[in-house]
């Protein structure tokens, strides 16, 4: 069975995420927020492909798999319901679903990551996309080192 693996960096360093998908012996990293940008030093788009790349890991961004303005303030009010509903429709969408075509593939010849912010997989999109894409693949939720308080 082929396995998928996700990722969030809430509460971890850039180096730690790193390190953790290194030790996994993933190989591509998906980031699918839809905005790659975050206040967290080290995670927007950019510094965090230079990174994954300098790691020998590969980054690919998938927009259009991210989570659109209102299921991400769905997602923040804890709203799983609303979330769920907004990206479902997301998935519909041709550019969702062309990358999904193209994430598929890749996860069925590599060992991939799903990105996005959120450390519990089960409050974030990932799980999301993995029930609608990956139902024939294992999924192992990933958990970076915790920064210190």
């Amino acid at each position: 069975m082929p396995t998928i693996f996700t990722i969030g960096y809430e509460q971890a360093t850039q180096a730690a995420l790193v390190t953790t998908l290194r030790e996994a012996g993933v190989e591509v990293l998906a980031d699918i927020r839809y905005l790659p940008l975050s206040r967290r030093p080290g995670f927007s788009k950019s510094s965090l492909r230079a990174a994954v790349e300098q790691a020998g890991l590969e980054y690919r961004h998938f927009r259009h798999l991210g989570t659109p303005a209102e299921g991400r303030a769905a997602a923040r009010r804890g709203d799983q319901a609303e979330l769920a509903r907004i990206y479902s429709g997301q998935l519909e969408l041709p550019e969702a679903l062309q990358q999904m075509a193209e994430i598929r593939a890749l996860a069925s010849e590599r060992r991939v990551a799903l990105l996005c912010y959120e450390r519990n997989a089960a409050e974030c999109h990932r799980a999301l996309l993995f029930d609608a894409l990956f139902a024939d693949f294992r999924r192992v939720d990933l958990e970076p080192g915790i920064l210190a308080a």
